[in-house]
This record gives C-alpha cells, sequence and structure tokens, in this order.
C-alpha cells in the first residue's frame, strides 16, 4: 500500500504580484485559512469611472467556514483598502496595530460596516489563528505600526516581512527588530515573503533622518508661506517638517480631509507629538503674517480635488500665489507623472517657488534597497525564497538577487496572483491555480462593472455615441414614422445634418425591406440596421461610435 501523503502547506497570493496594490496572501493547512493583508489599488486609466479595484476573494468565499482571520500588517490602503468589504464577508478577527487599527475603524464607519472584529497587538505579541501560531516583528516603513510576521505552520516558519526598510536612525526611534529575524533564522525557517518595490535599486535606501536638513534648508529660505504636500500616512515626515515648523516660528494649518483625520488619529495616540497650541485652523491663518504660516496638504500625486490641486487652481480657502514655497515631499508613483508635473507647471505660473524630488532631497522611500534585501535574506536564510509586493520586473529582479546570494532555481518561486503554492518541510511546487483577478468597484456597486461595460464606456469616451429610434406598426411591421436620431460625442447634430441624414436612410431603407411578423425576427433586423447605421457613419468618418437601436411598436 502507497504511503499517504504527508498535508501541505499552501500559500496563495490573492492579489500584490505582478503589481503594485491590492496586496492579499492566503496561508492554508487542512481545514485552517488566515489571511496576510488585505488591500486593494486604485483604478488604471482604461477603467473608466472606477472608484477602486479589490481583490477577488471569490476562493475565500468557498471555503467561508475554515478562513480563521486576516493579519494586517501595516495601514497603507494597498494593504488595508479592501478591509470594509471582507468583513461584510467573513465574521472572524482582523489583527493588526493600533495605529493600522484605527485607520482601519475609520474605514469601516465610512462604509457603514457595524459588525466587525478588530484585534490589536504590537510587535513582541504572538496570537493563534486556528492552527497557525502568529508573531508581529517590528519594522519600519513609510507609517507608523508596520509589523513583519512569523508564522509557525505544521509544516514549518514562514515570514512574510510586509512593506519594509531597514532604516537604523528611524524617526521614532524604533529600528527594524534584525534579532528577532535573525533568531527565527538561526532555528531554520520554510520561506520567505518579501517586499520587492525596490529589487531594482542597488545599495540603501536613505534613513528618513536624513531629510532633516533639506526641511532646515527650505525654511531658512523661505520669505512667504510654506505650504508642505505629502502623504498623509507619512506621520515621520510629518512630525520632522512640523519641528522644523515651530522652530522658525510658524503656525501649522492641516488642510484634507484624510491629512486631519490621519493627524488627529496619530495625535491622540501619541505617534506625533505637536503642542496643540501650534496648530490653527485655515480661518485663523489671516491672523499670521504669511512668514508665520505653515500648511500640510494633501495631493502629492496630482489627484483632482486634492488640497494642493484646489489651491493650485484658485478654488480653494489657502490660493498659491507669488511668494509663496511649495514643497511636494513625495515622488510620483508610476502612472500619476503626467498629474504632479501638470500641478507643478500651475504653480509656478501662479508665481510660488516650488520644490520638488528633481531639484532637493524632499523625499526618501519606505521600501528596502538590494543590500537591505541581501541582508534579510542572509540573517532568515530560509529554505524557500518568494519575492512578493511588485510588479513582474520587482519579482524577477528581487529573484535574480536571491541567486546572487546562492539560492538555487528549485528554491526560489516567483509566482503569479491565483497561483498556489504547496510547500512541505523540503520541497516545494507550484500545483495549479483558483480563481483571482479583479474586483471593480463603482460607486455602490462592488463586481458589477465587468469587461463588457468597461469596453463600452471605452468607446463612448473615444468615439461618442449615436441612438437611433425606429417605430414600427405594430401589424403591418412597417415603419410608422421617419427614424430619430441623437448623437453625443460624436458629431455635433446642428453641423452634420447631412451625415445624419444619410444614416437615416440607411437605417430605413433595411427596415423596410423586412415585414416583421413576429418578435421573434426583430434581433436579425436590429443587427442588419445597425450594420446598416455602421457601414454609413464608417465611410463619411473613418470613425464608428457605440450605435444604440431602439425599436418601438404602435398602434
Amino acid at each position: 500500500m502507497a504511503k499517504k501523503q504527508a498535508p501541505r502547506l499552501k500559500i496563495i497570493p490573492l492579489g500584490g504580484l505582478g503589481e503594485i496594490g491590492k496586496n492579499m496572501t492566503v496561508l492554508e493547512y487542512e481545514n485552517d485559512i488566515m489571511v496576510i493583508d488585505c488591500g486593494l489599488s486604485f483604478p488604471d486609466e482604461d477603467m473608466l469611472g472606477v472608484d477602486l479595484v479589490i481583490p477577488d476573494m471569490t476562493y475565500l468565499e468557498e471555503n467561508f467556514d475554515r478562513v480563521r482571520g486576516f493579519v494586517i500588517t501595516h495601514g497603507h490602503e494597498d494593504h488595508i483598502g479592501a478591509v470594509p468589504f471582507a468583513a461584510q464577508k467573513f465574521s472572524v478577527p482582523f489583527y493588526g496595530s493600533e495605529f493600522t487599527l484605527a485607520l482601519i475603524e475609520h474605514k469601516l464607519e465610512e462604509q457603514k460596516v457595524k459588525t466587525y472584529d478588530l484585534r490589536c497587538v504590537k510587535a513582541g505579541d504572538t496570537v493563534e489563528i486556528g492552527c497557525f501560531k502568529v508573531e508581529f516583528i517590528k519594522v519600519g516603513h513609510s507609517i507608523a505600526g508596520a509589523l513583519a510576521v512569523a508564522v509557525t505552520t505544521p509544516v514549518g516558519v514562514v515570514i512574510h516581512t510586509g512593506d519594509f526598510k531597514v532604516d537604523y536612525t528611524p524617526v521614532d526611534n524604533e529600528p527594524i527588530d534584525i534579532e528577532r529575524f535573525a533568531y527565527y533564522g538561526s532555528r531554520g525557517v520554510l520561506a520567505l515573503m518579501m517586499d520587492s518595490t525596490n529589487a531594482e535599486f542597488p545599495g540603501y535606501t536613505p534613513s528618513e533622518m536624513a531629510l532633516g536638513g533639506t526641511f532646515e534648508k527650505v525654511f531658512d529660505q523661505a520669505e512667504g508661506r510654506v505650504i508642505v504636500a505629502t502623504f498623509a500616512s507619512n506621520v515621520y515626515r510629518i512630525q520632522q517638517i512640523a519641528d522644523v515648523a515651530i522652530e522658525h516660528g510658524r503656525v501649522l494649518c492641516f488642510q484634507g480631509r484624510s491629512m486631519i483625520m490621519i493627524v488627529r488619529i496619530a495625535m491622540e495616540q501619541g505617534i506625533l507629538k505637536i503642542p496643540e497650541e501650534a496648530i490653527v485652523e485655515v480661518e485663523q491663518l489671516e491672523n499670521y503674517s504669511d512668514e508665520r504660516v505653515c500648511v500640510f496638504t494633501t495631493g502629492s500625486q496630482g489627484e483632482a480635488m486634492s488640497g494642493l490641486f484646489r489651491m493650485a487652481n484658485a478654488s480653494h480657502k489657502l490660493n498659491i500665489g507669488k511668494g509663496d514655497t511649495v514643497v511636494i515631499s513625495a515622488s510620483a508613483i508610476p502612472g500619476n507623472e503626467k498629474a504632479v508635473g501638470k500641478v507643478i507647471n500651475q504653480l509656478f505660473s501662479r508665481g510660488a517657488n516650488v520644490v520638488y524630488d528633481r531639484l532637493a532631497d524632499v523625499h526618501v522611500s519606505g521600501h528596502a534597497r538590494c543590500e537591505e534585501l541581501k541582508l534579510m535574506m542572509r540573517v532568515i536564510s530560509p529554505r524557500f525564497f518568494i519575492p512578493v509586493h511588485g510588479e513582474a520586473r520587482h519579482l524577477y529582479h528581487h529573484a535574480r538577487l536571491a541567486e546572487s546570494l546562492g539560492f538555487g532555481e528549485d528554491s526560489i518561486f516567483v509566482m503569479e496572483t491565483g497561483s498556489v503554492l504547496e510547500l512541505s518541510k523540503r520541497s516545494g511546487r507550484i500545483a495549479g491555480s483558483v480563481v483571482s483577478g479583479n474586483v471593480l468597484v463603482d460607486g455602490g456597486g462592488v463586481g458589477e462593472i465587468g469587461s463588457a461595460v468597461l469596453r463600452e464606456r471605452r468607446l463612448l469616451s473615444q468615439e461618442g455615441i449615436f441612438a437611433v429610434m425606429i417605430a414600427i406598426n405594430k401589424e403591418t411591421g412597417v415603419l410608422a414614422a421617419e427614424p430619430e436620431v441623437i448623437s453625443k460625442g460624436f458629431v455635433f447634430a446642428k453641423e452634420s445634418e447631412e451625415l445624419i441624414e444619410e444614416a437615416k436612410a440607411a437605417a430605413k431603407e433595411q427596415a423596410q425591406a423586412f415585414a416583421i411578423s413576429s418578435r421573434a425576427e426583430w434581433g436579425t433586423v436590429k443587427t442588419l440596421v445597425k450594420s446598416a447605421i455602421k457601414s454609413s457613419l464608417y465611410s463619411k468618418t473613418k470613425r464608428v461610435p457605440l450605435i444604440m437601436l431602439t425599436v418601438i411598436e404602435v398602434e
């Protein structure tokens, strides 16, 4: 009799691979499933009208009775953004640091999710989630409360770093806990999943503290107001700039909904240490001369309707003008370069002095570069290595980095979203895949927008719509009136009467060629009429709009 195969640990990424964002990883062993992170991504340019993109959770829904809990590594949107949607589906605990859970709770309240189970942990804590024993480990990142996880499974230890950098001089004076990673490395780690975002870059990511000198210089030279646009979640950056501003005798004003909310939470938790008397409301700024004002705002990515965007376009209470110094303390996320450039140009045109990453050191990444990644690989020394969190090029660069340290091809798994990696204590293999992909959120609709709708939206945006209504006599099947046409975004009707009349004639000719005896024949007639309209329009314009044909019966 053949020996029964021992159960294997399954690692299933449902997002975060081949992309930046939408992070979600499943760990499964027999009847227990735990999930690491639950993030979103923002829509691509061709996802017209879509608000958010979240992971497809079909696999978890199909196995909902085995899902024991979610672990959230930190509070960035690409790791917590889908929590409100998951919390409505799974009545299980969500574990995270105090700051992470405060951000999640705010999102849950916004989405009107009333029932949820948030459990606060800190570095050094251990929790049991089904058969998994999870320890939380301090890491450095561009947000407070970032944690890695060491998951002890029946097969071995799996470490997931979350997003991290090795910063020996962090603003909060709590550096990454290399010692704890080394502890696990000395005892044997089965698999390491590690942040790949900066795997293309050699060397080390600079410390957050390295920016202090730049900010000192900005405030020394600024003669008027200083407006700082940065990520609201980077409270360490906000702390540094606030300290310098206060030293220069300036009051602080926070603008942008997320900026105000996150600063409030961080101050309540003691993460941000800013004297209350140094903070003023926007209406109070008129009581201070320009050289005594520092404004923090959202909009570092050029987002439409953000604080900086509206200030640059004179639609805000704090319109930017000559004498103002604007610091954009962030680098453009891939895809946002044009939007950021447009805002910078607008700021210059309004007479502001703009300081951004091409001109000065006003931003450092929160992700580890090659030397830090190599350090972690050496310290943890896993049997298997799985690069995560990154586009395809990031994952492959990270894999090559592992190869340079002696990892064999059979111990490195560059996975795709939905792939199932099965691990035993000594071997690993890709064993199929599960349902995965994008779920589009459009207003209150979740998953209601599919590829067909997006194709129609793209066609509408590019070529417009040409709607034709034909009235047919119910008894005879012949036209009861001339076709009616509405053109939007294709041609201007008053200037294209000849084109429209030709399209009407083409539709009329095809419709009159058939006497409709039953509704079953309408489909054929509609197809022929739409084809005639399409040919007529294309012959004149070399363009084809979205053609909508409506046939109605009249007595």
